[in-house]
């Protein structure tokens, strides 16, 4: 018969105890919106008063009230720059953002200013350029989306 050890208990406790912590994903689907502080406030509507977004916010939809404010930061490199972040839709208004700038990042910042939608995008090279006549380069592209709505 094999002997059980303390840390062997110990180890499966903490296992059991993880499978029952799940992130809430809301029920739309979508992951809830990140945001920068634990201290953001929420409005009335559950929208956060503030969202930092990064590259790992591709494809996520966040809430920010109005009033609040959307601060992003991409990293990227000299030879996979991200292209400067776009917004189309209404309820967001650019402010200078604050950041000195590393060659190949882009940031942004926004105030939320009215009730609307907007559509967040960048893009960067798959691969870097060719850094030698005979080296090839890909074509492909990475794209970066967030969608945030105002409320």
């Amino acid at each position: 018969m094999r002997r059980t050890t303390p840390l062997a208990l110990a180890a499966a406790a903490l296992l059991l105890a993880g499978c029952g912590s799940q992130r809430d994903s809301g029920s739309d689907g979508q992951a809830p919106p990140r945001t920068g502080s634990p201290s953001a406030g929420r409005s009335a509507g559950g929208c956060s008063g503030r969202a930092e977004l990064t590259a790992a916010d591709h494809g996520r939809t966040v809430c920010v009230a109005e009033g609040g404010e959307v601060r992003l930061t991409l990293d990227g490199t000299r030879a996979r720059p991200w292209k400067p972040v776009t917004a189309s839709g209404t309820g967001l208004e650019a402010v200078n953002a604050g950041f000195v700038l590393q060659p190949g990042d882009a940031t942004a910042a926004y105030r939320a200013v009215t009730a609307g939608t907007v559509r967040l995008a960048s893009s960067r090279p798959l691969c870097p350029g060719p850094t030698a006549p005979d080296r090839a380069s890909c074509e492909g592209t990475e794209e970066w989306t967030v969608t945030v709505r105002i409320g």
